[in-house]
């Protein structure tokens, strides 16, 4: 945890920090004289070190800095600084890498640096504060006012909400969107009113007045990569290894592997970084009584062929703890990760054993997503008529009668749920919803998604990753972490990774991932590369509510605020598809009651 104060009382900030949280912060004061400036970092509860953590830094006597950092592409930095300075220094921290780069390029450094990070920077010179989140959003950065004149940063909201404790109002469009979709659509919102989230790709600028956030960079995607069949396998493989290579911890790593291609593709590309596949152990969750599930045989096979150590473990009983209102984790948020927080710290742990540094193969599913009429038609409006005759045949010919039906199959479903379910569930309260113009903003989002722009040859892929989803996916992984002390890393979101497997022209190489099936044809058995995409047969929360119930709700507690009570069904009552929503509910009720940082009262 690391945070820096600029202004309000210093004192308070220097002296405090240390009984609130357990812990004896390393504290700095940068700057005596006005404003105060004070800078701390400690380990996070129950784990000595995080290889992240940069401690706090500084370089010449003017510029400080304290977070999260690790850097992808490192010596491409170091090569661009030498450049630009004439000095080359090898053997530096990411974070000194950081400050090297500031003091290099000002303000534009942020669009010099790639990989996972959240960070406070102090300037004294300047006497200006920056601080930067990662691209997308995979380590955190919260931010709020002291005072009239003061602000504070820390990539720890429990931190800056024990701060807040007179002003720790909520913020009822975050828990509206909580009780909707699980996580709040506006991403720079927390569920306290006078705290805010910086988003992915935002740099924080405050100089003593106002704090400014601008965004430094957006996903952007021109034409379409043209390279030879072999060209695409190729640099793939290398732009896969670079990002593995670039998060490799020195001993071993984890990988979560299911029987999918996206994670056994995954492994296989780090036992060729690693060089050793000893150095990587995997573990597949899989479902014995819940539901139908082939991921154990299928997860089994690609570990046997790569040589790798794999530890299976039944996911029955690890996705509801039916007494989880008794366990007494503390939440900085309304979560459904609470309602199996103690299932998660048991795995977490048993993990942590293994290795420090797990990886989580997420991003194919989007990035590769078969746009096929997307792209046609931009060929068409192009009349690149070469092209259009090729991706259309490759199409026809790759997609065969069986194709077809189960396209029209999964449309038909998606259709029936979607009209199934209503965008505002009926147990919120009616005054709420109308105060907030709920039904309104739901319509309004529905519309904005028709008529805004939207890119030409690949929309649904680019839009998935402008998602508000994606941080609020990535923190789990933080809540996941602060359980143990593990680290998980991501490097299909490396952006060169990303950046690659957005630009392959869909057609044919996204259809059903032929791009990772050329890849892997020699390193991954035939039965895995074959297997058809087969998603979970239900919602992992189904059985487990079933079978245990839900507690009853609190009667006349704060919850009556968000919702009416008397609406909410019993399990039984709840159609499979709202199950989540209804877990939220019960996660609000229990947050507003037990949470030490929520609200000691909750009405309007």
């Amino acid at each position: 945890m690391f945070a820096v104060v600029v202004g309000g009382d210093r004192t308070a900030v220097a002296t405090g920090a240390a009984g609130d949280d357990g812990v004896n912060d390393h504290v700095v004061q940068v700057r005596d004289r006005q404003p105060h400036v004070v800078m701390l970092s400690t380990p996070a509860a129950g784990r000595d070190s995080d290889p992240e953590a940069s401690g706090i830094v500084q370089l010449a006597g003017r510029f400080w800095l304290v977070g999260r950092i690790r850097l992808d592409a490192r010596r491409a930095l170091q090569d661009r600084l030498a450049q630009r300075t004439g000095e080359f220094h090898r053997s530096q921290s990411d974070a000194l890498l950081c400050l090297r780069a500031y003091a290099a390029w000002g303000e534009s450094f942020i669009a010099e640096l790639a990989g996972d990070f959240c960070f406070a920077l102090w300037d004294d010179e300047r006497r200006c504060l920056l601080g930067a989140r990662d691209r997308l959003g995979v380590r955190p950065l919260f931010h709020a006012r002291a005072g009239s004149h003061g602000l504070m940063v820390s990539d720890s909201l429990a931190w800056l909400a024990r701060r807040l404790a007179a002003d720790r109002d909520l913020d009822e469009l975050w828990i509206a969107d909580f009780l909707c979709v699980g996580y709040s659509r506006d991403a720079d919102r927390t569920v306290y009113s006078r705290i805010n989230r910086l988003p992915p790709a935002r740099l924080l600028s405050f100089a003593g007045s106002e704090p400014l956030v601008r965004r430094y960079w957006r996903l952007e995607l021109d034409e379409p990569l043209r390279l030879d069949g072999r060209g695409y396998v190729e640099r793939f493989l290398d732009v896969t290894g670079q990002a593995i290579a670039d998060r490799l911890p020195d001993g071993r790593v984890g990988i979560a592997m299911s029987g999918g291609l996206d994670s056994t593709t995954l492994a296989a590309c780090t036992v060729h970084a690693s060089g050793d596949p000893a150095r990587v152990v995997a573990e597949c969750f899989h479902y014995e009584t819940a539901m139908r599930d082939e991921e154990k045989h299928f997860a089994s096979l690609a570990a046997r062929q790569l040589g790798i150590e794999l530890k299976l473990r039944v996911a029955d009983d690890l996705t509801y703890d039916a007494a989880w209102r008794t366990r007494g984790f503390p939440s900085v948020e309304p979560s459904l990760s609470i309602t199996r927080a103690e299932l998660d710290r048991r795995t977490a742990l048993a993990q942590a054993d293994l290795a420090p540094v797990w990886f989580f193969g997420e991003g194919p599913d989007n990035a590769l997503v078969y746009e096929r009429n997307a792209y046609l038609a931009w060929l068409l409006g192009r009349r690149d008529w070469p092209r259009l005759a090729a991706a259309t045949l490759s199409s026809l010919l790759a997609k065969g009668a069986d194709g077809w039906g189960s396209t029209l199959a999964r449309l038909i479903g998606r259709r029936a749920v979607a009209a199934g379910l209503p965008a505002v569930p009926p147990w919120l309260d009616r005054g709420l919803v109308e105060a907030l113009r709920l039904e309104e903003r739901q319509a309004g989002e529905r519309q904005a998604g028709k008529t805004k722009e939207r890119h030409p040859w690949h929309p649904e892929a680019i839009a998935s990753f402008n998602d508000a989803i994606w941080p609020s996916l990535l923190e789990e992984f933080d809540f996941d972490a602060a359980l143990s002390p593990l680290v998980w890393r991501h490097p299909y979101l490396d952006l060169r990774v990303l950046e690659f497997l957005l630009s392959v022209p869909p057609v044919p190489w996204a259809r059903r991932k032929l791009l990772l099936r050329r890849a892997m044809r020699d390193r991954l058995p035939h039965a895995v590369l074959e297997r058809r995409k087969a998603p979970l047969a239900q919602s992992p929360f189904v059985e487990p509510l079933r079978r245990h119930g839900l507690p009853d709700l609190s009667p006349g507690g704060p919850l009556a605020r968000f919702v009416d009570v008397r609406q909410v069904p019993v399990v039984a009552a709840c159609p499979a598809g709202d199950l989540n929503r209804l877990l939220a509910v019960h996660a609000l009720d229990h947050w507003l009651l037990a949470s030490p940082l929520a609200p000691a009262q909750s009405g309007r």
